[in-house]
């Protein structure tokens, strides 16, 4: 079952994970020093992930494909993967877009 993770950072901020039904991590945020940002930023990416805009495709120094996730406020929300290639990217959005608004919230850090 696709799942929203909060653990907590070395430097003790907050963070979670999306991940899809077999367990692979989707969507990776920022860090947040309080709990309620955090679970703030899964309501957003819960939103946003519903708009195509929203996503940034990108390539990284390492010629790398990923996309981050933006709130309506340009903010970036959360980060991927890095895929060997633009198609699996692509497959790595439809599934933030499948998986996030039914995606269950587990907190790891109490």
């Amino acid at each position: 079952m696709e799942k929203f993770v909060i653990t907590k950072r070395v430097n003790s901020e907050y963070q979670f994970n999306l991940k899809a039904g077999n367990g692979e991590i989707i969507l990776t945020s920022e860090g947040y020093v309080q709990k309620a940002s955090c679970l703030k930023g899964i309501e957003s990416v819960k939103i946003n992930s519903q708009e195509d805009s929203r996503y940034d495709r990108r390539v990284a120094k390492n010629e790398k494909d990923y996309f981050v996730l933006k709130a309506r406020n340009g903010e970036i929300i959360g980060k991927s993967q890095y895929y060997s290639s633009k198609p699996s990217m692509e497959v790595g959005i439809s599934s933030v877009k499948t998986n996030a608004p039914t995606a269950e919230i587990v907190d790891e850090t109490l």
